[in-house]
């Protein structure tokens, strides 16, 4: 008897539909920190808001096409610790903080907040539909951190706001960020659109503006919006927190409708998923074509004589 465990196989679509846009997260946050190195800080930007793109899609696509996976889950967290957390610290880091002694500590500060909350968010809430992030998502923190360097170039910037101290500004952002990714603070998820509800329509109407505003003025768009964006979960949770209002459900767990397909996370039976074994291999003859034929072999047959065509065990 063969005592050896089965080998697990991992479903072709886990791999090949969502990881593909995770890698592609990757790719697009390390060429964002190669383009750093080179100075071009404003590529560097728009490659961390690609990446983000794609970390928006991946779990998308495997909700829709029911192939997330632990394994989908866990890359996605490891993807995001580099393309929100250390690219976007090393970008700001080249642009304001390379010429003092200790600017450094608050990009470690900032990259060990992103790595805490991926690694909570991989804890409580991953491969789960949810309605509220517990703490700021890394991807809307590095991206806020991304698309600052290309709004100050913008001639609205550089008219009202050039004047400013931003080195030590963006050392407190740095160190802000880094603290609400870790904080209990909750934020909103991005709405799903459709056509059967007032909501879904709205929800459609607001994405559509997001794109006519990404594409006529990415500048000017992304690092107030995103701002707003981190602005608004702090003043939520101040406002409750101060009139002492408690939601009437816990937003880390349930959800308002139903998922297209309930969780990012599904049971594989990966014996069924296993591809069929060849009809012959050479030199030898293909396990499925053996069968065992219980007969009476005599008095002296036994349970541990071999049968002559075969051990009818599947290879």
């Amino acid at each position: 008897m063969n005592s050896r465990r089965p080998r697990v196989r991992l479903q072709a679509g886990v791999i090949i539909i969502p990881s593909a846009l995770t890698l592609g997260n990757l790719f697009f946050g390390v060429w964002a920190i190669v383009s750093a190195t080179r100075g071009e800080f404003i590529t560097a930007a728009w490659l961390i808001v690609l990446a983000g793109v794609a970390d928006t899609l991946d779990g998308r696509v495997a909700r829709i096409t029911q192939t997330g996976s632990r394994f989908g889950a866990e890359l996605d967290s490891l993807v995001d610790a580099i393309s929100f957390g250390v690219a976007p610290a090393f970008v700001i880091y080249h642009i304001f903080l390379q010429d003092g002694s200790w600017g450094w500590v608050a990009a470690f500060f900032y990259i060990a907040g992103a790595v805490i909350r991926l690694a909570r968010f991989n804890v409580e809430q991953a491969g789960h539909a949810k309605v509220a992030f517990h703490g700021l998502p890394s991807p809307a923190s590095g991206m806020t951190l991304a698309t600052f360097y290309p709004f100050s170039q913008t001639p609205f910037f550089q008219e009202n706001f050039a004047w400013m101290p931003w080195p030590n500004i963006m050392i407190a952002m740095m160190l802000a960020l880094g603290m609400l990714m870790m904080s209990h603070v909750l934020y909103p998820v991005v709405p799903k659109f459709g056509f059967k509800t007032l909501k879904g329509l709205l929800a459609l109407a607001f994405f559509f503006f997001v794109l006519a505003a990404t594409i006529t003025y990415p500048a000017l768009f992304f690092f107030p919006a995103l701002l707003l964006y981190v602005t608004y979960g702090v003043v939520k949770a101040i406002v409750l927190g101060f009139f002492e209002v408690l939601p009437d459900r816990d937003l880390l767990l349930d959800t308002e409708e139903e998922d297209e397909a309930d969780a990012e996370l599904r049971e594989i039976d990966y014996n069924e998923l296993t591809p069929p074994h060849r009809l012959w291999w050479p030199g030898e003859v293909a396990s499925e074509d053996v069968v065992v034929i219980d007969q009476e072999e005599g008095p002296d047959a036994g349970p541990d004589q071999e049968h002559p065509h075969g051990t009818g065990e599947t290879r």
